[in-house]
């Protein structure tokens, strides 16, 4: 069966924006737009242009610079939204409005205190709004994750029949479990027609630290798009990390594809973290400074015969380094060995349990054994 290609969405700069402390310059915005593009993404969302003149400056600069990705703004389902929204983005080479509405009885009463029926009318006019501004409106549904399905189904229709090329189904408060998001975007996908003339797009959130594993579901499922943030940033738990969501599609053998280059996810990631002082936690997958890293005897023992026996991804395919093996009172003769002779310490055979076992003293007051230790052991160990 031949593979399909998942278009990759990176809401970065407008969605990861929304965490708590995460604002970003203009001139920060522009170097994060200029790296996802040589990155290959395929979506750029930027911001949302009615929400303040800096969210519409970053639009209107960073739609200037991108040349081969789609650029993105956010717009409520009104129709001021979406005129600014169309009117940043004049200048981009390939303009595409996100507009959106709550889909959920939670949201459609106790949000926006209107109807189903109500809803879908809005959401009819606003798409059609929309696609008489730019050639390409995605439309979200918004809570999709709780919303009923047979509802959810129809106002897919709904926004497809007034000009929707793409429709996003949020899980925008992370509530569905893998199986439920893979049944529930199976059931568009089964139940409303012409699916096949439009993208159906997957935007997960991690509040029950499901986000990567439901957008692969969705995926599974038959959308054609993912959407996620590097680092995993956004409100509350953050969305989906998308540097999780690529290497998944990179190194498994699914029944779909991206053409991102991977080779920038180290960098990409550092800049974020540094633009939003939001610091990734250390045994974050794929870019956690521990990802790499080993201080298990049993562990360092089998990466130092091979480390694909405990590591599905080689660092040099993300653009990092491979770290030094980390020494723990955990680590074993070997780790200890292989860093004598990196840092050519000499040692005469028949000696080294000596020093294996300074080594282990001082370990066990440590919880990192640093390089001048391993020289001071040394030294105390020929006296």
């Amino acid at each position: 069966m031949e593979k399909r290609k998942i278009d990759i969405f990176d809401t970065t700069l407008r969605d990861g924006e929304q965490g708590p402390g995460c604002l970003l310059t203009l001139q920060s915005k522009l170097e994060i737009a200029e790296r996802l593009e040589l990155m290959g993404v395929d979506i750029i969302e930027v911001g949302f242009p009615i929400s303040s003149p800096a969210d519409f400056k970053a639009v209107s600069e960073v739609s200037k610079l991108i040349k081969n990705a789609k650029v993105c703004a956010l717009a409520r389902a009104r129709e001021t939204d979406i005129d600014a929204a169309a009117d940043a983005l004049k200048n981009a080479k390939s303009p595409r409005i996100q507009l959106g509405i709550g889909s959920s009885d939670i949201h459609i009463r106790n949000k926006f205190n209107s109807t189903r029926e109500e809803i879908l009318d809005i959401a009819f006019n606003m798409v059609r709004h929309a696609a008489n501004k730019v050639d390409e409106v995605q439309f979200f549904a918004e809570d999709a994750g709780r919303a009923d399905n047979i509802f959810l189904a129809k106002m897919v229709q709904t926004v497809v029949e007034a000009g929707a090329k793409i429709v996003n189904l949020p899980d925008t408060n992370g509530f569905c479990t893998p199986f439920e998001y893979y049944e529930k975007v199976k059931f568009v996908m089964d139940n409303v027609p012409n699916i096949d003339k439009i993208k159906i797009s997957v935007h997960c959130h991690d509040d029950l630290g499901m986000a990567t594993a439901n957008t692969i579901a969705g995926l599974l499922a038959g959308a054609q798009q993912a959407e996620g943030t590097i680092n995993g940033v956004g409100e509350r738990a953050g969305n989906a990390a998308l540097e999780e969501i690529i290497m998944t599609l990179v190194i498994k053998d699914l029944p779909f594809f991206t053409t991102v280059n991977p080779i920038y996810i180290t960098d990409l990631s550092k800049i974020v973290e540094t633009a939003m002082s939001n610091y990734v936690q250390a045994n974050k997958a794929v870019v956690g400074r521990n990802a790499f890293a080993h201080s298990s005897g049993i562990h360092q023992d089998g990466v130092l015969k091979d480390r694909s026996n405990y590591e599905i991804i080689d660092p040099k395919l993300i653009g990092g380094d491979l770290p030094d093996l980390i020494l723990t009172a955990r680590s074993g003769r070997a780790a200890l060995k292989n860093r004598m002779t990196a840092l050519n310490i000499q040692y005469i055979e028949n000696e080294f349990e000596k020093y294996y076992e300074q080594f282990l003293r001082v370990a066990d007051t440590k919880s990192v054994v640093t390089e001048n230790d391993l020289t001071a052991i040394f030294e105390t160990s020929k006296n």
